[in-house]
């Protein structure tokens, strides 16, 4: 499923336009975004949990000459699936 296919679901479920399903859309996904940018952790109870981690700084390999590289530290995005999501994978 990309975004068009869920902004139509959206639509559908909520009887809403695709224009306006799709702008709510764009606020969820903005708010999240500049939540966790500013290092919060959002949580939806049910669906999942987004927070940021520190990586450390670590040697690596470059694959094509297997060169010893040094990776910069640097902050990633991280998901833990809530447990309504994870059974409905099951």
């Amino acid at each position: 499923m990309n975004k068009g296919d869920l902004v139509e679901k959206v639509a559908q479920a909520c009887n809403l336009t695709k224009a306006a399903a799709e702008q709510a859309l764009n606020s969820v996904v903005g708010a999240i975004t500049k939540a966790v940018a500013a290092g919060d952790k959002v949580a939806l109870v049910g669906f999942g949990t987004f927070s940021v981690s520190e990586r450390a700084a670590r040697e690596g390999r470059n694959p094509k000459t297997g060169e010893v590289i040094q990776i910069a530290a640097g902050k990633v995005v991280k998901f833990k699936a809530g447990k309504i999501l994870a059974d409905a994978v099951k």
